[in-house]
């Protein structure tokens, strides 16, 4: 059984869509042991505790810079045996220290279609934002495994949603979140317990 450890800094909607799947049965050969959250108000630790799992609170606030910050977290993950790291909403920079100790082992909700509308300065609304600012006609969210370039890791799953007229950048990370990454997300956490993803030359192969 797989360790998987999830990390949150906020609301902890994807955090929710993982233990619901957990709960369904989707997540077979792995559970969520662990929840480490970089904000001590974040709402998501309420939603763990609510399920009876650990939680932890590593406060970005509490650490001087990246390093210090990145190395309490590797402290925490190898104490935890961590298996699977799964960003959640997890809104603090760690550096590479922390993704060459879990090689292909940390993974991440990007709520949009890599390689367009990610790396630096693409997060949360601002994506959203983007996308619509562009005119782009279909978008949606990426599962990619974490590495040291943003947004750059080899790319797991992806789905897709409309981009309708009168949209708001509100209403369509809503229709992202609901439709695409409270789906794609569970899913690729299932595919990795399930041994079901390979890394060849930089690019993952998922067999279903």
């Amino acid at each position: 059984m797989k360790n998987i450890i999830v990390l949150v800094s906020g609301g902890g909607t994807n955090l929710q869509a993982l233990i619901d799947a957990e709960k369904r049965g989707d997540i077979r050969g792995g559970r969520i042991t662990c929840v480490i959250s970089s904000k001590a108000d974040a709402y998501a630790l309420e939603r763990a505790e609510k399920n009876g799992i650990k939680t932890v609170i590593l406060a970005r606030k509490d650490y001087a810079d990246v390093h210090e910050y990145s190395k309490a977290m590797l402290d925490v993950l190898d104490s935890e045996k961590a298996d699977l790291v799964v960003y959640a909403g997890f809104m603090t920079i760690l550096d590479e220290t922390v993704c060459r100790a879990y090689p292909n082992k940390m993974m991440n909700v990007h709520p949009a279609l890599i390689p367009s509308f990610c790396g630096k300065g693409f997060y949360g609304l601002h994506v959203h934002e983007a996308v619509l600012e562009k005119g782009v006609k279909v978008t949606g969210a990426t599962v990619h495994f974490v590495t040291e370039e943003c947004d750059g890791g080899p790319i797991i799953l992806q789905d897709t949603v409309p981009v309708l007229n009168g949209d708001t950048p509100e209403i369509l990370q809503k229709r992202v979140m609901e439709n695409v990454e409270w789906k794609i997300l569970p899913k690729a956490v299932a595919l990795f317990c399930e041994d079901k993803i390979k890394i060849e030359n930089g690019r993952a192969y998922v067999n279903e």
